[in-house]
């Protein structure tokens, strides 16, 4: 049985996002409007995933909130409320190899594909969070800040986030110096301080840049000719080494 959906805290009662987007879609003619978010781009270790949310225009599911602004028990209890609400939802992966292998902007479309496939629909239109398209074929709507002002884009934050969470809890029990039950393989000063002990595990991403000064203890090096260089913590922000996980 799931937890109760717990009462929205003061903070985030007048942050709803709502659906006027959807509606403008709708209204034209666009039968399925899907929204989707990505999670996990920022990370050291794991899948990064997108996650893909199909409305429904007759039902509204209330306290969905961009799934940052949430709790990690905020989130895990909204999960099954929200994908029960769906009229279909779907969550892409790209691995940790493909990150390492394609770069994140191609992973990224990767794991988009992945969920739009995964929905067992095709979609009209579709709502992205951030300022740039990474589903392709004409149908998308980049909205910057989309997973905290779209509704769609926000179930699908959630969706993602915890399938992604879930994920890196199941790998936190074959890795437990990393922390990946706490930081989810994000950046945070005790996983920088186990990768620095340790080297990297087999699912920790081996092209980025902060890579270069660790120990290599018979896990490949990856390197691209454009590794990546920009660290995230959790809420997409460049990290400066202080607490970046949830």
């Amino acid at each position: 049985m799931t937890d109760p959906v717990p009462t929205l805290r003061k903070a985030l009662k007048r942050s709803a996002p709502g659906l006027a987007r959807e509606r403008a879609l709708w209204e034209a003619g666009a039968d399925a409007v899907v929204g989707l978010d990505e999670v996990g781009r920022g990370a050291w270790a794991g899948p990064l995933a997108v996650g893909a949310a199909v409305l429904p225009r007759d039902r509204r599911v209330y306290k969905v909130r961009d799934s940052k602004m949430l709790t990690e028990a905020e989130r895990e209890a909204l999960f099954e409320r929200v994908a029960g609400w769906c009229q279909a939802w779907a969550v892409g992966y790209a691995s940790f190899e493909e990150c390492d292998a394609m770069g994140m902007a191609e992973a990224q479309r990767t794991a988009a594909r992945r969920a739009v496939e995964g929905l067992g629909l095709r979609p009209d239109r579709a709502l992205l969070d951030g300022p740039w398209d990474f589903v392709g074929g004409g149908i998308a709507e980049t909205v910057v800040k989309g997973d905290a002002t779209c509704l769609s884009i926000a179930a699908a934050s959630i969706l993602a986030k915890v399938s992604r969470d879930r994920l890196m809890r199941e790998e936190a029990a074959h890795y437990p110096a990393y922390g990946f039950d706490g930081n989810k393989g994000y950046p945070s000063p005790d996983h920088r301080a186990a990768l620095h002990w340790l080297g990297p595990s087999a699912i920790h991403r081996r092209s980025w840049v902060f890579m270069d000064d660790l120990v290599w203890s018979g896990v490949p090096r990856v390197v691209r000719p454009d590794p990546q260089g920009v660290l995230f913590d959790d809420r997409g922000r460049p990290w400066d080494g202080g607490v970046g996980a949830p």
